[in-house]
């Protein structure tokens, strides 16, 4: 079994990059969005590598994050870890912090280096307002290499916790995933444990009870977490 992040990440998408592996919908807005194991490396790699050149991060370093689950939030995610930084949660000293825009206000409680607003818009279009003292992320990261060499090492207490979360939730290996994202907040859970036995994930915000059995025909889901 992968002891790290980075390893767990590339070994879920290894047999088929080109199939879906983060499916978000998200059920207020309409929004459906679908990335390819590819598609979300390369921006893993943007994030990782605009972490290491604007931030000056790296391990040792740490990352806030004041963010929801949703397709952005796992880039950011597996671009720090993949870096080899600790992400935390709870307000206190970091490197970096990455917060949705409609967050802004708690950053406050946050002593950062840097900062990064995301919208979490649909298209992953960028900020009309960017927050004070902010900078957009989709707009900073864009510009960053598509390819990055991963610390090795990152996150193996993480990769253990997935595992151990994966046989509590049934998972078996190559499931999709269908996850209300309300009752499954914790990363582990919607992003972690699926990748653990490199399955894809249908990431579903908002969640409409209504549109739940044509979607897990629809999306060809083997494992509800709703």
């Amino acid at each position: 079994m992968a002891d790290d992040i980075p390893r767990v990440f590339a070994d879920a998408i290894a047999a088929d990059p080109a199939r879906p592996l983060l499916t978000w919908y998200d059920d207020a807005t309409g929004e459906r969005t679908e990335l390819s194991g590819a598609t979300l490396a390369n921006w893993v790699a943007k994030t990782a590598n605009l972490l290491v050149d604007e931030v000056a991060a790296g391990p040792g370093s740490v990352a806030g994050m004041l963010l929801p689950p949703h397709w952005q939030t796992a880039a950011v995610l597996l671009g720090c870890w993949s870096a080899g930084l600790t992400v935390r949660t709870e307000p206190g000293p970091v490197d970096v912090l990455f917060a949705a825009a409609d967050r802004a206000p708690e950053a406050d409680a946050w002593s950062a280096g840097e900062r990064y607003a995301l919208a979490l818009a649909p298209f992953a279009l960028p900020l009309r307002e960017v927050p004070a003292g902010f900078a957009d992320y989709v707009v900073e990261v864009r510009v960053h290499g598509d390819h990055f060499a991963p610390y090795p090492g990152g996150g193996a207490e993480l990769v253990a916790r997935a595992a151990r979360r994966a046989e509590e939730l049934g998972l078996a290996p190559g499931d999709r995933v269908l996850v209300d994202a309300a009752r499954h907040p914790d990363p582990v859970d919607w992003l972690l444990a699926p990748l653990s036995v490199r399955g894809s994930v249908v990431l579903c915000g908002n969640l409409d009870p209504t549109r739940l059995d044509s979607r897990l025909t629809t999306e060809k889901v083997t494992r509800p977490l709703a």
